[in-house]
C-alpha cells in the first residue's frame, strides 16, 4: 500500500526526503546566528524575483577580534577584501 499511498500523494514522499518542516535542534532562532557562533552574521541574498536566500557569514578566528561588535556593512566589506571565501552547502535536510 506504500507504494500506492507515494504515487497519490507524491509531496508527502519529498517531505519526508527532504525533511524541510523539521528545525533541529528545536526552539533555536536560525536569524541569530551570533547567539550560536561567534563572528557571524546572518544576511539575505534575492537571487531571483520572489526567491530569498539566507547565509551566515562567519569570519575566521583570525579575524574575531576585529569582528566583535562590527555590524552588518563590516562583514558586507570582508566579503569583499582580498581573502579567500569557502561556500558550505549544508544539504538538503534541517535549516542552516
Amino acid at each position: 500500500s506504500l507504494p500506492f499511498l507515494i504515487r497519490l500523494f507524491p509531496s508527502v514522499l519529498t517531505k519526508f526526503v527532504y525533511l524541510n518542516f523539521l528545525a533541529f535542534p528545536f526552539f533555536v532562532d536560525f536569524r541569530r546566528p551570533e547567539l550560536l557562533v561567534n563572528n557571524t552574521i546572518s544576511l539575505y541574498l534575492t537571487t531571483e524575483p520572489g526567491v530569498t536566500v539566507g547565509i551566515w557569514h562567519t569570519v575566521p578566528a583570525s579575524r574575531g577580534a576585529e569582528a566583535q561588535g562590527k555590524d552588518q556593512r563590516w562583514y558586507e566589506e570582508a566579503l569583499a577584501d582580498a581573502h579567500p571565501v569557502i561556500i558550505y552547502l549544508h544539504g538538503n535536510g534541517g535549516t542552516r
